[in-house]
């Protein structure tokens, strides 16, 4: 595998374009669109897509209807197949043809010397000021057909779908402007017949408010047909002698937005995104429904006309924005807004469960850590919404042999602010009492900190809580997190991996200091307890089992089982798409290694950045491997109930995630050591 090219993992770099076109001198724009397509091919990408008519011009009236025009597209045309030749991407050009006894609004499929392939336009529009019907036929009901351009023949059709032989899952199709605006576009019907990418060529006219709806109909078709849409309007050069052209262009994924460009330029546009076919592909395979709807609509058979891309390799740059936290966006708008759903799918979920079991308390244990922290927190929030007092929230601090005094008196102070009934329950002399009655070395005095010494706490505290709970006709409100789920980090049966109710089992390790940090931000609790969820956020992660002396660093989590930025990262890949590890790698990579690019969350201290290499990157991905599919799946399979947060996708074997709990992580492991480098 060539582990650092985009087109090894399942990506093609597309681009919408705009030249600088001259009014009805197709020998002129040729020269244009060349020039794009060049730039186009020294960037490697796969495709290039232009506007509608850009061969001729869009505002040309009845021009369109003079022979001398159209002669001279057909010469264009001509040279623009030859000099493709020598190109790389696939062109998408716009051209009026004739065709028969009627001229048609076109737009041709062009690589490396062929003409691939004329899509006519379907639904050409004749209102307001629109009048293509005074000079286009419709396309939508030619099919099987051939058509000459010049010297070339090719197929002519509204039948045609392109797919590359050498790149899995690239199979192109072709809207027209105004088919994307009609009920039923081309392009669905296309894409459920295989395509993954769409190229919308546009003249589209600007007029206050158009942009932001154009924008609206490509988000919601990528979203609709689970696919790519590359969107080119015409521009600069075109006649304003009643109308007004911006030059609009963007790539949208999956109802996702990679890229848009700068309009009303004066200069000639083109801009780039890495689309992720994978991605697409493994969406189509999840989501049944789709394939559902394919054979359900049935219908018309499709022409495919296969061509060989043969692929840039070797490293040809990015060119798409890669979230280091794939939990976590790093735009503040969106950032608020997932902060704010995820805060209250946790409460609602608490509420639900207390409201439908007839209980007014609960039980949970509260170590002034992150997970314990947030979950009482939401716990006092839907206490407030039952209308219930907070004293009813028993919670318990209970300290063993590492708990630091900092921990503790962040736990107390955060329970008091709250408002809680609230107790410190040493677990220590029953500790000390198991551990002698297992005769383990730590009673007789020696310094054995092992698994049976750290799991003899964490049972303990579990124990007491579900005792107390008896005891007080309450549940025991779980407080792990995805994160530690996904890699075993919790201790089974009688330990933290049980509750009767867990509101953090949705949501990853990354995201809930952020959840945190929103609850300050947004003032859902007073100052008091603000001030104390700002001092746990800068505490170090720990389970806090094994002692220390003075002076030494506290028990790691992440020294253990890796950073969890990375860890939430490789779990988001595996668990939302599926993908093999050596492409969760690439995008690691691409995501961690410069400190400096891309954005951080908003609030993400500066002292925390770090930035990952390769080699780093694979060991933490290789140990997630194994924890991940070769041991922790047995303490997923007895998952409490909890609600699930992020679209990331939940680990409940009643949910997101079944598998079998003897399962092991040999495929997965191999598949990293022979496709991505050590260093």
């Amino acid at each position: 595998m060539d582990f650092y090219s985009i087109y090894a993992h399942g990506f093609v770099r597309a681009a919408a374009c705009v030249p600088i076109v001259s009014i009805a001198d197709p020998a002129a724009n040729a020269k244009a669109i060349l020039s794009a397509a060049r730039r186009c091919h020294e960037r490697s990408a796969a495709l290039a897509v232009f506007p509608e008519l850009c061969v001729s011009a869009y505002a040309l009236e009845d021009l369109f209807l003079q022979d001398a025009l159209i002669d001279a597209v057909a010469r264009a045309v001509e040279e623009i197949v030859a000099a493709s030749a020598e190109l790389m991407p696939v062109l998408v050009v716009g051209a009026p043809l004739r065709h028969g006894a009627r001229l048609y609004n076109c737009a041709l499929v062009i690589h490396r010397g062929r003409l691939l392939g004329v899509v006519p336009k379907s639904y050409p529009p004749n209102y307001r000021e629109f009048y293509e019907k005074r000079h286009f036929a419709s396309g939508a009901d030619l099919r099987g057909e051939e058509i000459a351009v010049g010297a070339l023949l090719a197929p002519f059709g509204v039948d045609l779908v392109f797919p590359a032989e050498d790149v899995e899952g690239f199979a192109l199709a072709v809207d027209v402007c105004e088919d994307m605006w009609v009920p039923v576009p081309p392009s669905a019907l296309a894409a459920l017949a295989g395509a993954s990418v769409i190229a919308n060529l546009s003249g589209s006219p600007i007029t206050i408010g158009r942009a932001a709806t154009r924008g609206l109909f490509c988000q919601s078709a990528s979203a609709r047909c689970l696919a790519a849409y590359v969107y080119a309007a015409a521009g600069s050069g075109e006649s304003t002698t009643d109308l007004a052209w911006d030059g609009q262009t963007s790539i949208y994924e999956n109802g996702v937005l990679l890229v848009e460009g700068p309009r009303f330029s004066s200069e000639e546009q083109i801009v780039f995104a890495d689309v992720d076919l994978d991605l697409l592909r493994k969406e189509r395979m999840s989501a049944g429904s789709f394939d559902d709807n394919a054979r359900a609509v049935g219908g018309a058979s499709w022409r495919r006309i296969p061509f060989r891309l043969d692929p840039a390799s070797g490293d040809v740059g990015f060119a798409r924005r890669m979230e280091r936290f794939p939990f976590v966006p790093a735009d503040p708008a969106r950032l608020a807004q997932d902060c704010y759903e995820g805060y209250n799918i946790q409460v609602a979920g608490l509420v639900q469960r207390l409201r439908a079991i007839r209980t007014r308390r609960i039980v949970i244990g509260v170590s002034g850590g992150l997970d314990s922290t947030h979950a009482l927190i939401v716990a006092a929030r839907a206490f407030d919404e039952l209308g219930l007092p907070r004293a009813n929230i028993l919670a318990y601090t209970m300290p063993g042999f590492a708990t630091s005094d900092h921990t503790k008196a962040n736990a107390v102070a955060l329970m008091s602010a709250l408002g809680t009934t609230w107790s410190e329950l040493d677990i220590r002399p029953a500790a000390r009492q198991m551990l002698a009655d297992l005769g383990h070395p730590f009673a007789a005095g020696e310094p054995v900190y092992d698994v049976t010494f750290e799991n003899v706490q964490a049972g303990l505290r579990t124990d007491y809580l579900f005792r107390l709970a008896n005891q007080q006709n309450a549940i025991v409100l779980g407080t792990g997190d995805l994160s530690e789920l996904a890699l075993g980090w919790c201790t089974y049966g009688v330990g933290d991996q049980m509750s009767h109710y867990n509101v953090n089992a949705g949501v990853p390790k990354t995201l809930i200091q952020h959840l945190i940090r929103w609850v300050v931000s947004s003032r859902q609790f007073d100052e008091r307890v603000s001030d104390t969820l700002l001092s746990i956020l800068s505490t170090e992660i720990s389970p806090e089992l094994v002692p220390v002396e003075a002076g030494q660093a506290p028990q790691s989590t992440e020294a253990r089982v890796g950073p969890y930025e990375l860890q939430d990262f490789n779990l988001f890949y595996t668990l939302r798409y599926g993908f093999r590890p050596s492409k969760i790698a690439f995008l690691a990579w691409r995501a961690w290694s410069d400190v400096g690019a891309g954005q951080w969350p908003p609030g993400f201290p500066a002292d925390r950045r770090r930035a990952y290499d390769l080699e780093t990157i694979r060991r933490w991905l290789h140990d997630f491997l194994r924890r991940f599919f070769g041991f922790a799946q047995f303490k997923r399979s007895a998952l409490p109930n909890g609600p699930k947060v992020s679209a990331g996708g939940s680990l409940s074997p009643r949910g997101d995630w079944r598998a079998p709990s003897d399962g092991n992580a040999e495929t997965w492991i191999r598949e990293l050591e022979e496709n991505v480098p050590e260093r």
